[in-house]
C-alpha cells in the first residue's frame, strides 16, 4: 500500500497540472473557474495565446447579457442563455462589475414581419421569459425615437463588461494564467496525457485538455489527434458608434431572418453610455481578420478548401450580397438602420472596432445553430461557441468542467 501511494505520487509529479485548457477567453475561464469550485485541488493551467485574456470574441462584441429568446426551446443556447443571464448580472453585482439590465426592444418595420414576430414572442415565452407584444403606438414608451408596426420587449436583457468579467474569472479560479503561450504542438496519448508546446519552446502536461480555442477551435482539435465534423468559418462583425447616443435609452433590435445565426443591424447602449450599431456579418479572409486589409493565405485557403463554405456561398448569396452591400456603403449600412431609428444620419455613424465570429460550419454547408461540445480520450473539444456564448459562459464552463472531470476521474481508475 506504502508503494502504491509513492507511485502514485511521482506520476502525479509528472504533470504540470490536471486540466489544461487552451484559450483564455470567457469561455476557457469560465471552465477553470467552474473545474476548481466543483474540485477543489485540481490544478488548472490556461494557455492563451495573446499578452492577455479576452482579446478576441469575448472582448470585440457589443456586450449584451442576452436574454434567450431567440433560441430553439430545449436547445443548449436557450437553456444556457436563459440560465446564464440571470447568474451573469448576480455575478457582475458580486465582483462589482459594470452592468445595467436595460430590457430591449425587437421590432418590425414590415407588414411580412408581424408573423415572425409574434413567433418569436411565442419562443421567448417556451424559454420561461416574460415578453409583452406591443402596438405601434407602445413602442415610443421605451425608445421615443424608434418606430415600427409593432414590437416586442423583453425585460431581461442587459449590458456589461465581459472583458472584466474574464478578468474576474481568471482570478477567482486560482488557475495558473500563462499568457503569450500560442500552441504549435499537441501530444496526445491516452495511457499516459497530454503534452503541449508553445512558440516559445515551453512543453506543459496536463492529464486532461480542454480545447476553447474559439477561432482555432478546429485547428486545436485537429492537432491533438481529432478529426472534428465542422469547420471554423470566420464572419466579420462591423460596427459603428452612434455619434448622438441619446436617440437610445437600451437595445433596438430588427427582426431576425430565422435561417441565420446573425441578429442584424441593432443598436445596443453600453455600460460606458455609448451606443454600439451593427454588426454586419461578412466572410472574414483570416480568422483574425478584422479589418479588409487583413488576409492570411494559409488560413483563407483552408477556409475555400471545406467544402461546406461553397455549399454555404451557394445557398445563401443573397443574403450574403447584401451583408457586403452595407460593408462596403455606409448610404445602405444608414438605411438598415433607418428602418429602426429614422432620426439617424450617415454623420451620425462614426466607424469602431470590428469583431469575428467563430462560425462552425458542417461539410453540408449547415451553420451549426447551437453550443458544440464533444468529448474525446483525455480532451474536451468547444467546437462552437459563438454568441450568445458570453452571456452563457458560466453554464458552459461547468457542462466542460463535469466532463473535463469526468474525463479525469475516468483516467485515475
Amino acid at each position: 500500500m506504502h508503494y502504491r501511494s509513492r507511485e502514485v505520487v511521482q506520476v502525479r509529479r509528472a504533470y504540470d497540472c490536471d486540466v489544461l485548457v487552451i484559450g483564455g477567453g470567457i469561455v476557457g475561464l469560465s471552465t477553470a473557474y467552474a473545474i476548481t469550485r466543483a474540485a477543489p485541488g485540481t490544478r488548472v493551467t490556461v494557455l492563451e495565446k495573446e499578452p492577455g485574456p479576452a482579446r478576441h470574441q469575448t472582448g470585440r462584441n457589443s456586450g449584451v447579457i442576452h436574454s434567450g429568446v431567440y433560441y430553439r426551446p430545449g436547445s443548449l443556447k436557450a437553456r444556457y442563455a436563459v440560465r446564464g443571464a440571470a447568474e451573469m448580472v448576480k455575478f457582475c453585482a458580486e465582483y462589482d462589475v459594470p452592468h445595467a439590465v436595460t430590457g430591449k426592444l425587437i421590432v418590425a418595420t414590415t407588414r411580412d414581419e408581424l408573423p415572425r414576430l409574434h413567433a418569436l414572442a411565442q419562443r421567448g415565452r417556451e424559454n420561461g421569459l416574460a415578453v409583452r407584444e406591443l402596438g405601434a403606438a407602445q413602442i415610443a414608451e421605451h425608445e421615443p425615437e424608434a418606430e415600427g408596426l409593432a414590437a416586442v420587449h423583453v425585460g431581461t436583457t442587459g449590458v456589461c463588461d465581459f472583458t472584466a468579467v474574464a478578468r474576474h474569472l481568471a482570478e477567482a479560479s486560482g488557475a495558473e494564467i500563462r499568457c503569450a503561450a500560442r500552441v504549435t504542438r499537441v501530444d496526445r496519448r491516452p495511457d499516459r496525457g497530454v503534452a503541449v508546446r508553445t512558440a516559445t519552446g515551453d512543453v506543459v502536461r496536463g492529464r486532461v485538455l480542454v480545447n476553447c480555442a474559439g477561432l482555432h477551435c478546429d485547428e486545436i482539435a485537429r492537432l491533438t489527434g481529432d478529426e472534428p465534423d465542422v469547420r471554423i468559418v470566420p464572419f466579420r462583425g462591423e460596427y459603428y458608434e452612434l455619434a448622438r447616443p441619446e436617440l437610445v435609452r437600451g437595445l433596438v433590435y430588427p427582426v431576425p431572418d430565422p435561417a441565420f445565426p446573425f441578429l442584424g443591424v441593432h443598436l445596443t447602449r453600453g455600460v460606458d453610455g455609448g451606443v454600439h450599431v451593427g454588426p454586419n456579418a461578412v466572410p472574414a479572409l483570416a480568422r483574425e481578420g478584422y479589418d479588409r486589409r487583413t488576409v492570411r493565405p494559409r488560413e483563407l485557403a483552408a477556409t475555400l478548401a471545406w467544402p461546406g463554405s461553397w455549399q454555404l456561398a451557394r445557398r445563401h448569396w443573397r443574403y450574403g450580397a447584401g451583408e457586403l452591400h452595407r460593408s462596403l456603403s455606409k448610404a445602405a449600412f444608414t438605411r438598415a438602420v433607418r428602418r429602426l431609428l429614422p432620426a439617424v444620419r450617415e454623420e451620425d455613424l462614426v466607424p469602431a472596432p470590428a469583431g469575428v465570429r467563430a462560425q462552425a460550419v458542417l461539410r453540408d454547408g449547415t451553420l451549426v445553430d447551437d453550443f458544440l461540445i464533444q468529448g474525446a480520450p483525455r480532451a474536451v473539444h468547444v467546437l462552437n461557441a459563438p454568441s450568445p456564448a458570453a452571456t452563457a459562459s458560466l453554464p458552459i464552463g461547468r457542462e466542460v468542467a463535469r466532463r473535463a472531470l469526468a474525463e479525469l476521474a475516468e483516467q485515475g481508475r
